[in-house]
């Protein structure tokens, strides 16, 4: 990279930083801060962890996990930008949520934040008194719904999955953001000026962007954990690369994929939407479904039932 493209991402970067820090409102309400160790000596991965009280037949019990990656443009510092996402899976599931602080670009190009996500699975698979490794699910927002896709099929085997959960992802980072269009007229969709910059501060030069860990939707579709659940927003250019993954993965009959378009919605829609408006239904009709694809509920009753 050119001394005059780094400066410009740098730049461009610290000017979406600064307008975030601006006008975004993150109050994460998480239980404890995990930390958990990374590959490289003394430093250590943080998660914001979101539990639910157990009763006490349930306390030596290993819990279920759900990991969760924030979006950010794998940029912007917005960690526990879905403490209300995480917060309603603990309560509703019974799983412990960890939700993951990976690293920014362009200080900390891929594939730093997949070795976060893979440190953080094999803390996770270290420890089964803890953790249920029947039970691992991983979910994602946006660029962390690409890095959910991306760790899931691409470093582990399909077995230490339950199950992976993609909101809004990208997932064919090779394509050019100027020819990317909504499939519903309106909104605001992603202006490919901002794309280009994510991008640019993501990949390093000389890296194929069709490598399925930075396009998961070019990955061997036999990779993905048996229960994927994606979902879209109509509004979002991102939308149709992400519902042509879930149809290459439901080939397999095998596989339980649910995929939906959310209509009319924006990139993002559910982090601002306000109790009582549409796009509120559709948070809590997406988040439920979330729910289901983790599938730990019942599992949660009927230990309570046999104990």
């Amino acid at each position: 990279m050119s001394l005059f493209r780094y400066l410009y991402l740098r730049l461009a970067v610290l000017i979406l930083r600064g307008l975030v820090k601006l006008r975004a409102n993150i109050n994460p309400s998480y239980d404890y801060i995990q930390h958990i160790p990374s590959r490289d000596s003394g430093r250590n991965i943080i998660a914001h962890a979101y539990y639910q009280p157990r009763s006490e037949s349930e306390n030596y019990k290993p819990s279920p996990v759900l990991i969760n990656f924030f979006g950010c443009g794998y940029t912007l510092p917005l960690h526990g930008n879905s403490s209300q996402f995480c917060r309603e899976i603990s309560q509703k599931t019974g799983c412990i949520v960890l939700d993951v602080s990976y690293r920014l670009a362009p200080e900390n190009p891929f594939p730093a934040q997949l070795h976060d996500a893979e440190d953080v699975i094999k803390w996770v698979l270290a420890h089964p008194d803890k953790f249920d490794p029947s039970q691992i699910s991983v979910s994602g927002f946006s660029s962390g719904g690409n890095l959910a896709l991306s760790i899931v099929s691409s470093k582990f085997t399909t077995e230490v999955f339950h199950s992976v959960i993609a909101f809004y992802p990208g997932v064919e980072s090779y394509r050019d953001p100027g020819t990317l269009v909504a499939p519903q007229p309106g909104g605001r969709p992603m202006p490919p000026f901002i794309l280009r910059v994510f991008f640019g501060c993501w990949i390093p030069d000389g890296v194929d962007m069709r490598d399925p860990r930075i396009s998961p939707g070019l990955a061997d579709a036999e990779r993905f954990p048996r229960n994927v659940l994606i979902i879209t927003a109509g509004y979002d250019s991102l939308a149709e690369e992400a519902e042509r993954l879930a149809e290459k993965l439901r080939v397999d009959p095998g596989r339980n994929v649910v995929a939906e378009r959310m209509d009319r919605c924006n990139h993002g829609w559910d982090m601002k939407a306000v109790p009582g408006t549409r796009d509120w239904d559709l948070r809590c009709k997406a988040y439920d479904m979330a729910v289901e694809m983790i599938g730990t509920e019942n599992l949660r009753e009927g230990r309570r039932s046999s104990s």
